[in-house]
């Protein structure tokens, strides 16, 4: 398979001004072509860098896809770099001026002289039709390498992804394999326990697995690459049915489904009611469960007990005034270098007390104690057969 580079050219993204949303753009449809991505760069609008990093890319990739400097500016030089690396000079094409004359017209505007820049593209290379903007793109070959330079606009790089490149490069490159991708998402444990569970199956070539770690969740990549997206989804089908049964009740979904979801669906097929008591966390549970769209009960406490032991009593007299099958509270305790919580709950099946610590970025312990509270309630009702 054909191995690609991405290089976003532009100052202001090295400076943090905007955010570079195109490689991850572009990052999809390679991976959804069966393009093999090994590298990224950013490289600010420098002539000789952004030269430079063309040449480098060229050297490792088969295709290399720059995004950003073709505006109609000084700081916009990326044909002029894509040229320096080719060792050639730029040269006018009167028809991409017409082109660029005829969109401002249709658009009740007209160029200024600097857009005449955007009809100059380096000797020998192939333009690319622009049908939302005025900036051409363009492409040229390397023997049998290919450059690929498009607008940083989003919506102009899209629209001529999917009007030419995609074309261009299924018929070049002979690309009639697809990557599929599978998210398991778990809770309740920590990357390095899933690690521990599954580390063999990371070794994998095709199908892959990852593991990417969230506060108070953990999710699992398998990614394979076949000839059609049927036998993707076989071999993905097959690794998943083992990580699952290795992982258990860890894991609560798979893809686009959440961790309130899945609590949710539970609650649902028991038809049980909740109820719940925080502490500690601002009301950030009673906000992800009403957006989960649970039906619940809540109070939130602007001070914590004196200790965690009163949390029973606690949890006792609020079911007392509250009539649901599942009452849980909650006390989330911050820390300069580790946070706390502590859980009870009061379901049908009996009472559970617990408690969990994390030692990760304090501002992230409000998001780790909301998911690690929906796990603990998600894991006391139990799932009703056959759901």
């Amino acid at each position: 398979m054909p191995v690609g580079e991405i290089i976003a050219i532009g100052t202001e993204l090295l400076l943090g001004e905007i955010q570079d949303t195109n490689t991850a753009s572009i990052a999809r449809v390679f991976r959804d072509l069966g393009i093999d991505l090994y590298r990224t760069m950013i490289v600010g609008d420098n002539l000789e860098r952004i030269a430079g990093a063309i040449q480098e890319a060229l050297g490792r990739a088969d295709i290399v896809l720059t995004t950003g400097g073709l505006g109609p500016t000084v700081d916009d030089p990326t044909r002029e770099a894509v040229a320096r690396a080719f060792g050639a000079e730029v040269e006018y094409h009167p028809e991409l001026w017409q082109q660029i004359q005829e969109r401002f017209t249709r658009y009740a505007r007209q160029p200024s002289e600097n857009n005449r820049r955007q009809a100059f593209l380096p000797h020998g290379a192939i333009a690319i039709e622009n049908p939302v903007g005025s900036a051409p793109a363009f492409y040229m070959n390397a023997g049998d390498k290919v450059v690929i330079s498009l607008p940083g606009v989003p919506r102009e790089m899209d629209a001529i992804i999917q009007s030419s490149i995609l074309p261009m490069l299924r018929s070049r490159f002979h690309l009639d394999s697809v990557i599929q991708i599978h998210v398991l998402h778990c809770a309740g444990v920590g990357e390095s326990q899933v690690d521990e569970w599954i580390g063999e199956f990371e070794y994998n070539s095709n199908p892959t697995v990852g593991l990417l770690a969230h506060p108070g969740r953990v999710d699992i990549r398998i990614a394979a690459k076949a000839a059609n997206i049927q036998e993707a989804d076989r071999m993905i089908a097959e690794v998943a049915s083992q990580i699952r049964q290795r992982v258990g009740e860890a894991v609560y979904g798979a893809n686009e489904e959440t961790l309130e979801s899945a609590l949710a669906q539970r609650l649902l097929a028991k038809g049980w009611s909740l109820a719940v008591w925080e502490s500690g966390l601002g009301g950030a549970l009673a906000e992800k469960l009403t957006f989960a769209g649970i039906n619940y009960q809540s109070e939130v406490s602007v001070s914590l007990p004196e200790t965690p032991a009163e949390l029973p009593q606690i949890i006792m007299d609020f079911r007392a005034a509250h009539s649901a099958q599942v009452t849980v509270g909650v006390v989330y305790t911050p820390g300069q270098f580790r946070q706390t919580l502590a859980l009870y709950a009061i379901t049908p099946d009996g009472e559970l007390d617990a408690s969990r610590s994390y030692g990760g970025p304090p501002q992230l312990g409000i998001a780790w104690a909301v998911n690690s509270t929906i796990d603990f309630i998600r894991r006391n009702i139990p799932q009703t057969t056959g759901a």
